[in-house]
């Protein structure tokens, strides 16, 4: 299985008590893959439904954002490979 990789950026570097903090984080696995699914389902007879489809995803990624802190950091968006969390100084 391959290593995910991640980068992470603060949108400053340095933050007065209570200003917003935003952090950008980039991420992938090499090895990730959507699937699709395709079920049929057929009687005795031979009579067969319409086809039905879901994806699955192997090996998905967890992101997980936390400080020395303990603060709390809400996440914005997160669109699989590029995900926005906010907190506050």
């Amino acid at each position: 299985m391959a290593t995910p990789t991640v980068t992470a950026a603060l949108n400053g570097s340095v933050f007065t008590p209570g200003q917003q903090m935003l952090l950008t984080v980039t991420y992938s696995d090499a090895d990730t893959q959507p699937l699709t699914v395709t079920i049929v389902i057929t009687d005795a007879k031979g009579n067969s439904s319409a086809p039905v489809k879901t994806t699955v995803v192997i090996d998905p990624l967890t992101l997980t954002v936390t400080d020395d802190s303990g603060r709390a950091w809400s996440r914005i968006s997160d669109n699989g490979a590029v995900a926005v969390y906010r907190s506050v100084a």
